[in-house]
């Protein structure tokens, strides 16, 4: 496994996606506190949003950017947070799949943007930038998760 394959799903420069999303029960996912803006339910829909987003940019698909980023998180809660977290490791093991084909990752495509003609990206590019969104909004339920006494988890977790 290459190492943006290891960024998108293994332990690279930090825990797990996996790890990172074990053993939160449905309750603590949906608690959002005191002055944060998003509980860790939603930051997981936000990545999932994205990742589906950058997957279709990849296999070509010209899928639209949203005009607000208000789009970008759940309006509901509808989706049950076991098939949430389930629907997205399987979407980062997907990525990391196409991080691990080196044949592709050369490969040029369109990436849509708000007002503007699409940007041209390399798949490694797009993936890189996917790695590192979901590195950002990972590192944030790290820290929803300390602040509601459930860090680490049970298989690890880096603690420092």
């Amino acid at each position: 496994m290459n190492e943006l394959a290891h960024a998108l799903i293994s332990t690279s420069a930090f825990a797990a996606p996996s790890s990172i999303l074990e053993d939160i029960p449905d309750a603590q996912a949906h608690k959002k506190p005191a002055a944060v803006p998003h509980s860790i339910y939603a930051e997981v829909w936000h990545m999932a949003y994205w990742q589906d987003i950058s997957l279709d940019w990849v296999s070509g698909k010209p899928t639209p950017v949203p005009e607000h980023a208000s789009e970008g998180f759940p309006s509901n809660h509808d989706e049950p947070w076991d098939q949430l977290r389930t629907r997205f490791l399987a979407g980062a093991r997907n990525a990391a799949a196409i991080a691990n084909d080196t044949d592709c990752l050369d490969t040029i495509v369109a990436c849509p943007t708000i007002g503007n003609a699409a940007r041209a990206m390399t798949v490694r590019d797009q993936l890189i930038s996917l790695a590192a969104h979901n590195a950002y909004h990972l590192g944030r339920i790290v820290l929803l998760r300390q602040l509601l006494k459930n860090w680490p988890p049970p298989s690890g977790g880096y603690s420092w």
